[in-house]
């Protein structure tokens, strides 16, 4: 069986577990568990199947006589495919192995158990269809497979007024990106000769037009992405739906959108023109800034962690731009330096975002709350949980020895080029850039010493954080192989990297061997005199220090010591009401960037009188962007339902105007 078979394998497995997923009415626990097995072996296939081309190199191609008589659908595993093929089946495999245990709680509920496998099965094979797609019509017809599937999955719970308005919001939004993508491949097929892959790459654009088709991809994947000012569903959708499917959707679905835009600019577009980096630069910047100032703002954990995803889309896009910028100008081995940094952001918040959405689900699962001023003390009562939501919440901050640091880290050896730039503008804008991430690593960190400390420490907040309970081991073992897989990619990075140097060869004709020339000790982005580090030497380190402060700590237990309480100047001991709460924590940084916010903050008594604090924190793209369309929208909307009077005489004139109107355009 070839690679490529391997893949489609997958997505026939995928599509077997919506299959079993229908019987779920009927026999709930045999069907559950045979629906997320087939999902499991579906991304374990799409694990190996991935890697091995990764690593090789050698694409694959086939053509199925499916699609339309004329058009048939063509299929391609080569190195970029097989990342992005690798990155969605260890996912796959975690929530296969999180889900059987999480999804019981909708067996009795008035949500369909069955229909919620069915659009995850097939959400699973759109994905991993769109990545081995070698032709538009294919491409486009995986997309919107991925995009309606998952629409169903934002609306599952749909008594919810929240779940119908963020389902209507996505799916607005997926289909007015799709229209964009679709005529991104138009103009390209306008010049070209097929709508096949090889025929478009053969395609010249003039640069007006090569422009165009640029920036229609930018803004089409950019919205599935997540980019600002296009983030306004995501922070809406990834809270509403099931906390298994959030992960698939930030830690997957979004990169699947960030291959779309790669295989477009980079492979498709061919030509990289300097100032495409300098956009996606600036919008990257943006986002990853603003993402993580909305985070901090938030104490709903789910909505917390959308807009997280903001944030490393963002980080994703600098690294991007950082290469688009520096393939344009001429410098190629700069160019794969930042292409390798955030294709390797790609996959690690793959795995650190999945992680934090299983363990959000996790804590949702055991206490049913959402509000991180509701929860507290959960390490005592969830402590794998807990240690594997630690695991994420250092990981995504970028601290070493976790494989968050690596890729942040590269990103920024990539911009510390930017003296080899002719441009004066061009080196000054790069630095400001890498500011900017500087700062948004910073606030991350303070975030998520936020989420941790005010979930996991201290005392519970409420009578649900106080009964919660260690979830079964299903969901623990979903949380752990994604944790592994974080401490892995950040203590083995050079490995990691001469596996993916592929990429770079394939799409920019230049590898990143300096950075892997001095073993798989040493990681050296430029060279060994620029910059260096070794991660296997760090984590040595790092556990030498906490194992010699457990040795001196346990030491000065053994001294006979005296114990008592400490004199507490009369007051009563500390309860769950004098902790700091999430809306406190973030108060600082709400003072100095309030400006950026529509911020509602009072005082004001409840139903039993007593004061309480009341905030309330809203976006601004929704007021300078959204808003005015909506109110447009609806004023249109109001206008054209005077059409409809009731009269049949009215509708016969319409009717006769429409067919006037037609018969003039046919004629001419």
């Amino acid at each position: 069986m070839t690679l490529l078979q391997s893949a489609l394998l997958a997505i026939g497995l995928a599509l077997l577990s919506a299959m079993l997923a229908l019987a779920a009415e009927r026999l709930p626990r045999l069907a559950v568990r045979g629906a997320f097995s087939c999902l499991g072996l579906a991304g374990a296939l799409a694990l190996l199947a991935g890697g091995q081309a990764l690593v090789t190199g050698n694409p694959e191609t086939l053509q199925l006589s499916a699609g339309l008589p004329w058009l048939h659908w063509h299929l391609r595993l080569d190195a970029l495919a097989g990342f992005f093929l690798a990155l969605i089946g260890v996912v796959t495999l975690a929530v296969s192995l999180y889900g059987p245990a999480y999804v019981r709680e909708f067996e009795h509920s008035r949500d369909p158990l069955p229909v919620l496998g069915l659009f995850t099965g097939l959400f699973v094979a759109g994905m991993l269809l769109v990545v081995l797609a070698d032709d538009a019509f294919l491409f486009m017809v995986a997309w919107e497979l991925m995009s309606l599937s998952s629409y169903f999955l934002v609306a599952f719970q749909h008594e919810h007024p929240a779940n119908r308005r963020a389902g209507l919001l996505y799916l607005l939004m997926a289909h007015i990106g799709a229209l964009c993508i679709l005529l991104g491949y138009g103009v390209l097929f306008g010049f070209g000769h097929g709508f096949e892959f090889d025929a478009l790459r053969q395609t010249h654009l003039p640069g007006g037009w090569a422009s165009i088709a640029f920036a229609l991809a930018f803004i089409g994947f950019g919205m599935k992405a997540g980019l600002v000012p296009l983030h306004a569903w995501l922070p809406e959708a990834h809270p509403v739906a099931p906390s298994h499917v959030s992960a698939l959707m930030s830690g997957v679905m979004l990169k699947v959108a960030v291959y779309g835009f790669i295989r477009f600019s980079f492979d498709l577009l061919g030509d990289i023109h300097w100032s495409w980096g300098v956009a996606v630069l600036i919008v990257g910047s943006i986002s990853a800034l603003m993402g993580v100032l909305y985070a901090l703002m938030q104490h709903d954990l789910k909505r917390l962690l959308a807009y997280h995803s903001v944030e490393n889309i963002g980080i994703i896009y600098i690294g991007l731009g950082l290469a688009m910028l520096f393939a344009g100008t001429g410098h190629p081995k700069l160019a794969a330096l930042g292409l390798v940094a955030a294709l390797y952001h790609t996959i690690n918040h793959a795995l650190f975002k999945g992680l934090l959405f299983l363990g959000a689900g996790a804590v949702l699962h055991s206490t049913h709350q959402r509000d991180l001023e509701q929860m507290g003390g959960l390490l005592r009562r969830m402590p794998w949980t807990g240690l594997f939501f630690l695991v994420g919440c250092i990981s995504i901050s970028a601290l070493p020895p976790f494989n968050g640091f690596v890729s942040e880290w590269l990103t920024f050896q990539t911009a510390l080029q930017s003296w080899s730039l002719e441009s004066g503008v061009l080196r000054s804008l790069v630095p400001m850039a890498a500011a900017m991430l500087a700062l948004t690593g910073a606030l991350a960190a303070a975030c998520f010493v936020k989420v941790f400390g005010v979930a996991f420490l201290g005392q519970g907040r409420g009578k649900a954080a106080r009964k919660a309970r260690e979830v079964p081991l299903g969901m623990r073992a979903g949380q752990g192989l994604l944790a592994a897989a974080c401490l892995l990619l950040g203590v083995l990075p050079v490995l990691v990297i001469r596996g993916m140097d592929t990429i770079p060869v394939a799409l920019l004709s230049q590898g990143l061997s300096e950075a892997t020339a001095h073993g798989w000790l040493w990681l050296t982005p430029v060279s060994a005199d620029v910059a260096s580090y070794s991660a296997p030497l760090v984590l040595i380190g790092m556990l030498l220090v906490w194992g010699g402060l457990a040795w001196w700590l346990h030491r000065g237990e053994r001294r006979a010591v005296r114990r008592c309480g400490v004199w507490d100047c009369g007051f009563s001991s500390p309860g769950p009401r004098m902790q700091y709460t999430a809306s406190a924590f973030s108060q600082p940084i709400r003072q100095v960037f309030g400006l950026l916010f529509h911020v509602d903050e009072k005082v004001a008594p409840d139903e039993a009188g007593r004061l309480r604090h009341q905030l309330h924190v809203e976006d601004r793209a929704w007021g300078l962007f959204y808003a005015p369309v909506a109110r447009f929208t609806q004023a249109a909307a109001r206008r054209v339902t005077r059409m409809q009077s009731g009269s049949i005489r009215h509708y016969l004139a319409w009717s006769f105007v429409t067919l006037l109107v037609l018969l003039w355009l046919v004629s001419e």
